[in-house]
């Protein structure tokens, strides 16, 4: 791997975020260079990652609410329709003994979705108040947050499914509702938020070697 060096006081190492190339920037954390391999822009922190990030955190947990009290599909059999949340459909599979797919679905799209905004928020809370504390146990946190969020979607996957091949007219059909609009809405921009967080500066924080 190369590195480009560029004139100027306190300038530090920082990798191309499209070729690799190591590029030596400013110091400055809202500073820049243009990698001369493929002249993108090269920063040494992902730009406003706090405020970008606690925007997505924000805008999903209000996404959260409706996704949770809205129903996410209607089920039409002989004419009789049930609408169903994510959590009256875990418990109508837990009644018909279907438990193992209950637990899946009660934890992918209800506890994995918390859990992600609540870890984004504790990490967001931490750099901010500059907290040196087990740098190491917050970055796997962030790295569990960022690997699993995608798997929240599985419910919608069902509904899509269900949607695509269920179309018996009034003997049986199945219709997603808006409730499924905001989950899909919850997990795509959690996992935006996950991208914008840069847990670079966790370790900017780091107050000793030995922590690191």
């Amino acid at each position: 791997m190369s590195a480009a060096t560029v004139d100027g006081p306190e300038t530090l190492p920082a990798s191309c975020h499209d070729c690799g190339m190591v590029v030596y920037v400013a110091a400055d954390p809202h500073a820049y260079a243009h990698c001369p391999r493929c002249d993108s822009r090269v920063h040494r922190r992902k730009t406003d990652s706090i405020h970008r990030t606690w925007a997505l955190v924000i805008t999903a947990a209000m996404l959260y609410v409706p996704a949770n009290v809205f129903p996410v599909m209607t089920v039409t059999t002989l004419g009789q329709s049930q609408s169903d949340t994510i959590l009256s459909g875990a418990i109508y599979l837990l009644h018909h003994g279907m438990w193992p797919l209950a637990a899946i679905v009660f934890t992918a799209s209800v506890v994995v979705p918390l859990l992600k905004l609540v870890s984004l928020m504790g990490l967001l809370i931490s750099v901010q108040r500059r907290s040196n504390w087990r740098p190491r146990d917050r970055t796997q946190i962030y790295r569990i947050v960022e690997i699993v969020g995608r798997w929240s979607m599985v419910d919608i996957y069902v509904v899509t499914i269900l949607v695509a091949l269920v179309h018996l007219g009034n003997l049986a059909s199945i219709k997603a509702e808006l409730g499924a609009v905001f989950f899909g809405g919850v997990v795509v921009v959690t996992m935006f938020a996950a991208e914008t967080f840069d847990p670079r500066l966790i370790w900017d924080n780091a107050e000793t070697p030995h922590d690191r």
